[in-house]
């Protein structure tokens, strides 16, 4: 148990929270774009709708009840939160309102979205699944469902069981089902009807994960875990996370082959013994992997390997140096926080910011690599290709243009980043095979 509860708690956060569109304008927004912000970050041109929505999975392992004698089944029902593109002309702002880390203050959030809007229609748009942290909620990650809603996406973020704010509990809970609900989720999107399920197109799927929600799309995208891991006392009991135990059929089943790409941030379990290289070399989706470069929580050493050791597939990593655990995925702390950590609980602003690094920065930069990454991999667009052409250490990029300011020959600035705007950041490439 030592061990457990050194994992649980400096781990994963986010804010529950509820859309509710009286409050006030001038809430903390989600949705902003620095001027500084690499070429991609800027929201679409797609009007934005969301919608949430509940789903049962039936017949799911009750984990918080299970004994040494039996597993009893349940009805696990997952709350998710759905951003669309919209009918044209749809009128755009939302707000939400969210309990911070500590449990009890409600601050308010705004957005873009509209809320229950009519989705667009006469096109189909590729699905993307995002997947929270431990404990965390579906609007962690809220920016990014937005923004990448705005570009021809529809985004689903889920709200894990056992693993919110409301109701964290047996982090074995959370071992065992996290891959199983990201696809489950992909099955409820793909079966849907009405004017939002037909512009879905789940044969084209994407999944983003953060720290815990890595995990599982790491699982998911063909990572199987070691026989260790499936025997820790405090993880899942009973050896039933041997349902994704690396070259098992059952984990063969679970991956999906309408997945063609995983981004996965931060991503915990290598650290604790998850994956050994041959788990890892399973992996078989395109994967870009999101790194603080002095992450203590997932450890950055350990991404590092899991880089190295996915030789299955086609993988970036990209470097926030200096950056913990909180890197690219967490909305900016939320004004609330900062009160609360001049009274003296510097805990909830902890959950969500960055000694180093700005979180809309870090937003911004995650928007931009994965609506390329999304891109190439989900709607075929070769064009983007240039984005990841990079030389590694942005520091070292050459900023050589001529008198029209026309890049030359020997310009190796990164692309889509204006001249000085790529400090602090590291990009790596290897191919299937390397």
């Amino acid at each position: 148990m030592t061990r457990l509860s050194h994992l649980i708690t400096p781990l994963f956060f986010g804010a529950a929270m509820t859309l509710n569109t009286a409050l006030p304008a001038a809430a903390n927004p989600i949705d902003t774009t620095r001027p500084d912000a690499p070429e991609l970050a800027a929201y679409g041109d797609m009007p934005i709708g969301v919608q949430t929505m509940e789903f049962s999975h039936a017949d799911q392992i009750d984990i918080l009840n299970t004994t040494a004698d039996s597993a009893p089944t349940y009805e696990r029902p997952l709350t998710v939160e759905v951003w669309y593109p919209a009918a044209a002309g749809t009128e755009q702002g939302g707000s939400y309102t969210a309990i911070l880390r500590d449990g009890n203050t409600e601050v308010p959030l705004t957005g873009r979205a509209a809320r229950d809007a009519a989705p667009a229609s006469g096109a189909t748009y590729p699905l993307i699944v995002i997947s929270h942290g431990y404990p965390g909620n579906r609007y962690l990650m809220s920016h990014l469902g937005e923004n990448l809603a705005s570009k021809g996406y529809v985004t689903v973020s889920i709200d894990h069981t056992d693993s919110t704010y409301s109701d964290q509990a047996a982090f074995g809970s959370t071992l065992l089902n996290r891959p199983i609900d990201q696809r489950f989720v992909i099955d409820q999107m793909a079966a849907m009807d009405g004017p939002l399920g037909a512009i879905i197109d789940a044969d084209q799927t994407g999944v983003i994960g953060y720290s815990m929600g890595g995990y599982g799309a790491l699982i998911f995208g063909g990572a199987g875990v070691t026989q260790a891991s499936t025997e820790y006392v405090w993880g899942t009991p009973n050896r039933l996370l041997e349902r994704h135990l690396a070259g098992s059929d059952s984990h063969e089943a679970l991956i999906d082959e309408r997945v063609k790409a995983v981004i996965a941030i931060g991503p915990w379990g290598k650290n604790a013994g998850f994956w050994d290289a041959d788990g890892m070399a399973g992996l078989r989706k395109p994967t870009l992997l999101m790194a603080g470069g002095s992450d203590d929580v997932s450890v950055y050493a350990a991404m590092r390997t899991i880089f190295e050791e996915a030789v299955g597939t086609d993988r970036h990593l990209l470097t926030f140096e200096h950056a913990n655990h909180n890197a690219a995925a967490p909305m900016p702390a939320p004004k609330e926080a900062y009160a609360l950590a001049a009274a003296g609980d510097s805990g909830p602003f902890e959950h969500y910011a960055d000694a180093v690094w700005d979180n809309t920065r870090m937003n911004n930069i995650t928007q931009h690599f994965a609506t390329a990454f999304m891109d190439m991999h989900l709607k075929g667009d070769a064009e983007k290709a240039p984005y990841f052409d990079l030389v590694t250490k942005a520091g070292e990029g050459v900023v050589a243009v001529d008198d029209a300011g026309k890049e030359t020959v020997d310009h190796t600035y990164w692309n889509g980043f204006a001249p000085r705007t790529a400090a602090g950041l590291m990009f790596e490439t290897k191919k299937a095979g390397e």
